[in-house]
């Protein structure tokens, strides 16, 4: 993988090398941090295609970790923690991971989430032709091109899983998707035992665009089945360039 640099942050010796040692076989630029304040210093020097983030961390927890790069710079991030409550995965997921693994987990699992996110990436940075380069549904203007979203002219600060789950849904407005569909397209590997994190990334969503998140009014629950995106609120296609 020809100049892609990840970032690992862990303050355990053995995990951090065998990490390494594995990514670097890949082909994976390797940087290493074992505190969070250096964490936080090499990202910002290095700026890493993807962040690898253990949540017990010296000086500044990953969480606090996640939130500075989160706000600083768009890049995916994989949480790491010995924690295996759904509490710890629901706040990983509130303030901007896109993965979350629990220790112990396996080099070949972390390997196969890595590229996933890294094709997810690549897909924005290759807009489909049949894509168009913007969907407006009433005032929530979705930028294909530019990756970016705003609601009423303000910007939303969306993670990578959010803004590719947010397209998906806006592209099929009007359709039924299951969350078996959802998490194929846009986690893109077998996600087995995690079905619950579909709907963890829609509750953020609906924080953010949802003028009251407990009524939803442009993601709609389908019981049983999966969402469906409303367009009733009048949609605009922008044109291809």
């Amino acid at each position: 993988m020809k100049n892609i640099k990840i970032l690992i942050v862990d303050d355990e010796p053995s995990i951090t090398k065998s990490v390494q040692y594995s990514l670097e076989k890949e082909g994976y630029t390797v940087i290493v941090a074992d505190n969070g304040i250096d964490a936080i210093e090499l990202a910002r020097k290095e700026r890493p295609n993807l962040a690898i983030l253990d949540v017990m961390l010296p000086q500044l927890d990953g969480y606090e970790v996640c939130r500075t790069i989160r706000a600083e710079m768009p890049i995916p991030i994989i949480m790491l923690t010995a924690k295996g409550e759904e509490i710890d995965k629901v706040v990983g997921l509130e303030i901007g991971a896109d993965e979350y693994l629990t220790k112990p987990f396996s080099l070949r699992e972390l390997q196969a989430r890595i590229k996933a996110i890294l094709r997810l990436v690549n897909r924005y940075k290759s807009n489909k032709p049949e894509e168009p380069d913007k969907i407006e549904i009433g005032d929530l203007v979705i930028d294909l091109n530019r990756h970016e979203v705003s609601m009423s002219g303000e910007p939303l600060a969306l993670t990578l899983k959010e803004f590719e789950l947010l397209k998906l849904l806006a592209l099929n407005a009007n359709k039924v998707l299951s969350r078996e569909y959802l998490i194929e397209q846009v986690w893109g590997y077998d996600f087995a035992g995690e079905g619950r994190t579909v709907d963890v990334h829609i509750h953020w969503l609906r924080e953010k665009i949802e003028k009251d998140p407990n009524n939803p009014v442009r993601i709609q629950t389908v019981r049983g089945v999966g969402y469906r995106f409303e367009r009733r609120l009048g949609v605009g296609v922008g044109s291809k360039t």
